[in-house]
C-alpha cells in the first residue's frame, strides 16, 4: 500500500472512530458524579392560579452546602412570598388535572400540588432557620413583584440527594387569584394555616431542578447537541482528507503512476 493510499485508509478509520465516539460523548455525565454539581431551573406559571409571573433558580451544591439563587418576576407586589425546595414526592410540577375547588372556584393548593413536588425539604428563608419548621416564617421570605435571592445554607442529606437526583422541586408561593393586587379570603383559608388566606400559601412559580452541563446548559435541555456537533464536525473533516487522499491515487493512475 503506498503512502496516499494509507493516509486516505487512516483517515477513514478516524472517521469512523470519530461518529462512533461522538454518540457516546452526547450521553456522557453531566459533571455532578464527585456529589458536586450546578443545578438549573425555569420557574413557570403555575396552572389555574391566575399567575403570569416567571423566573429562574440555580443551585450549586457541594457536599450539603447549597448555594441558592432564584429571580422572579411579575408577582404580587407588596407581599412576601415562601419559597421552598420541595422533595419526595413525583418530582414535577403540577398540571391542571392536579387541582382541586376551593371556595368554589378552580384552583391549586399547596397540598393539590404535593404529589407532583413532594413534601418541604427546605425552606429558602433569607435568614435563620431553613428547615421545613419555617415553612410559613413569611418575615423571613423575598418580598415584592420581583426579587433576586441568594443564600448560602446547608441542606440535609435527603434534600441534597434528591437534587442530585433530579428529584427536587423549587416552588415560589402567594398569588393574586382575584386580580385584587392583594391577599384576599376569595379561595377560604389556607389549609396549611387557617390563619393565613389560600392566596398567601397557593403555589405560584414551579421549577424542577436539573443538572447543568459544563456548557451551561440543563441536562436533558439540549446539552449534548454542542457535543454532536463537534463530534460529527471532526468526522466531516477526516472524511474531507479521506476523500482528498484517493482522489490523488485516481489522478496518478491516471496519469500512469503506481
Amino acid at each position: 500500500m503506498n503512502k496516499i493510499a494509507a493516509t486516505a485508509l487512516a483517515a477513514l478509520t478516524v472517521a469512523g472512530t470519530t461518529l462512533a465516539l461522538a454518540p457516546m460523548a452526547s450521553a456522557g455525565g453531566t459533571g455532578t458524579d464527585s456529589g458536586n454539581g450546578v443545578f438549573t431551573t425555569t420557574l413557570n406559571p403555575v396552572p389555574t392560579n391566575h399567575v403570569t409571573g416567571s423566573g429562574t433558580a440555580r443551585i450549586h451544591l457541594k457536599g450539603n452546602e447549597a448555594t441558592v439563587t432564584v429571580d422572579a418576576k411579575g408577582l404580587l407586589g407588596g407581599v412576601p412570598h415562601a419559597q421552598h425546595i420541595h422533595i419526595d414526592g413525583q418530582g414535577r410540577c403540577p398540571t391542571p388535572a392536579d387541582a382541586g375547588t376551593h371556595n368554589g372556584h378552580r384552583s391549586m393548593s399547596t397540598s393539590d400540588g404535593m404529589k407532583a413536588y413532594g413534601m418541604i425539604g427546605t425552606s429558602l428563608t433569607t435568614n435563620g432557620d431553613n428547615s421545613p419548621t419555617s415553612a410559613l416564617a413569611v418575615t423571613r421570605f423575598p418580598m415584592g413583584s420581583s426579587f433576586h435571592y441568594e443564600r448560602t445554607q446547608m441542606v440535609t442529606d435527603k434534600v441534597a440527594d434528591s437534587i442530585r437526583k433530579h428529584n427536587a422541586v423549587i416552588v415560589v408561593h402567594g398569588i393574586d387569584y382575584d386580580g385584587s393586587g392583594k391577599f384576599t379570603n376569595v379561595l377560604g383559608a389556607s389549609e396549611l394555616d387557617p390563619k393565613l388566606p389560600q392566596v398567601a400559601t397557593a403555589p405560584a412559580l414551579c421549577g424542577v431542578l436539573r443538572a447543568q452541563m459544563s456548557g451551561g446548559v440543563a441536562a436533558g435541555e439540549g446539552g449534548t447537541q454542542g457535543m454532536q456537533h463537534t463530534g460529527l464536525m471532526a468526522a466531516g473533516g477526516a472524511l474531507a482528507v479521506g476523500g482528498a487522499g484517493f482522489l490523488a491515487i485516481r489522478r496518478r493512475k491516471a496519469n500512469g503512476q503506481a
